[in-house]
């Protein structure tokens, strides 16, 4: 059995993992990179493999850097299903056709200035066409129900505890070459106990392969109360400050989760009353997919609609939803103080960024970053205080404030992973950490190594291995 490490290696982004066993390819995710445009745009349009040659898909979850190159795989010839869970295939058909509306989007732009520069244009990645015609491929399966997906491979979903649908993968492989049985275990992205919405991680009993994320290998999350706490603060500083908090969110899980936070915070009046925006349409449609899988909630939510008598814990007197673009810039113009969340989460794209241009320079602004940045997004150089930055081309001088709360990420932390690895009773003998930074990534292998004693590898990107 081989495996190669196509994405999602050495960084965050773009997680893509290739397993060829009894003469079939298996790949486990098929995310977009994220980085600088132009590096960017080459990696995601030229497939590291021929599409034609991949059996069957699995996919973790519906978070854009594990499913956003799945209408390019669909475009280049890929035949197979797309096994995913229900949820994650709801989430899907509306997140990979605003992808490719941000692909038709950007090229467009690109495009324009090539043609100034006497340049032949270039094509998207895909488009929303290529975006539906691939969500034919996908097929819904629920956890902890196994499915042959191919000649001696079951595939088997437990709860990864990281968004709605989330999933840890296990293979039960019978490995016809070398005779043996073997159990690969894909963590996905792991989530946190205790966060809002979603059921905890569920834990994995054995694993003969481990192929693990390792995002926070080398820090500690503030619990999420706690951040509950600062976030009260810091729109209430904000307010007397006259500001407007800007809150940069993924579209997906994050938005949800903050929605929930300031629906329990005005509840019990711990904020300012005040207005506040969702101005984002894909966090419109992805909530409405939220709404439609109760079965994927954990008790807390539960219990706080049932005690607060509420029919939708996504919708409440203060806080609008704002979809078209008349409405979005109609924000622009607030006199008065008001939260608003938008996309995209890293500031790389969406109307975060109009929000930005037109506060970032005022000292009663807060911005509040409460998910991961990636190198050499917008997101990183405020977060790394850098004090000029440049959106849509032009420079601004950074002189709002940047805050950072850790405890609404999705992701667990150190102490959350390794805790994950150690309820394997019958450890992996081989471990391969992805889906993290050089840095967290060496720092948890050195975890592992010294807790468990486990071989740990931090595969480079397009590296193979024979396990």
């Amino acid at each position: 059995m081989k495996i190669t490490f196509y994405g999602a290696a050495r960084t965050v982004t773009g997680s893509q993992h290739l397993i060829e066993v009894n003469g079939k390819r298996i790949l486990l995710d098929c995310g977009l990179y994220q980085g600088r445009r132009a590096e960017a745009y080459e990696r995601n349009k030229q497939l590291p493999f021929d599409p034609k040659t991949i059996d069957v898909m699995v996919l973790s979850h519906a978070h854009i850097d594990h499913s956003g190159n799945i209408p390019n795989l669909v475009n280049n010839g890929f035949e197979g299903d797309i096994v995913c869970t229900h949820a994650t295939r709801d989430l899907c058909a509306t997140m990979l056709l605003d992808s490719g509306h941000i692909q038709e989007r950007d090229v467009e732009f690109v495009n324009k200035k090539r043609v100034r520069r006497g340049e032949m244009p270039v094509a998207p990645i895909y488009t929303q066409e290529d975006a539906k015609h691939s969500l034919n491929y996908f097929v819904g399966q629920g956890y902890d129900h196994p499915r042959t997906i191919a000649p001696g491979v079951t595939l088997t979903f437990i709860d990864a505890g990281h968004m709605l649908g989330s999933a840890s993968v296990i293979l039960e492989i019978e490995d016809h070459e070398a005779k043996r049985d073997v159990r690969l275990v894909f963590s996905g992205d792991i989530g946190r106990a205790g966060l809002p919405i979603i059921r905890d991680p569920q834990f994995v009993d054995s694993a003969d392969i481990l192929i693990m994320e390792s995002t926070y290998g080398d820090r500690l999350h503030p619990p999420y109360e706690d951040d509950s706490k600062h976030m009260e603060r810091i729109i209430d500083e904000t307010v007397k400050r006259g500001g407007v908090v800007l809150i940069p969110a993924f579209a997906v899980g994050r938005t949800q989760q903050l929605v929930l936070t300031l629906h329990q915070l005005a509840l019990k009046g711990d904020i300012p009353d005040i207005p506040i925006y969702v101005d984002s349409p894909l966090a419109i449609d992805v909530t409405a997919v939220y709404r439609q899988h109760p079965e994927c909630y954990d008790a807390e939510i539960e219990q706080f609609m049932r005690e607060a008598r509420l029919t939708d814990a996504f919708g409440f007197g203060r806080l609008t939803y704002t979809r078209t673009t008349e409405e979005s810039k109609k924000l622009n113009f607030l006199q008065s103080p008001a939260v608003i969340i938008a996309a995209s989460g890293m500031m790389e794209a969406g109307r975060i960024l109009h929000h930005l241009k037109n506060h970032i320079e005022d000292p009663r602004t807060t911005v509040l970053v409460v998910g991961w940045q990636a190198e050499n997004t917008l997101g990183r150089r405020l977060v790394d205080g850098e004090k000029q930055v440049r959106i849509f081309g032009e420079a601004y001088q950074n002189r709002a404030h940047i805050e950072v709360l850790n405890g609404f990420s999705g992701h667990a932390d150190r102490d959350e992973l390794l805790e994950w690895v150690g309820a394997i009773k019958q450890k992996p003998r081989k471990t391969f950490l992805v889906h993290g930074e050089e840095k967290p990534a060496l720092a948890l292998a050195e975890s592992l190594k010294q807790r468990y004693g486990l071989a740990v590898e931090i595969p480079a990107w397009k590296q193979s291995f024979e396990v």
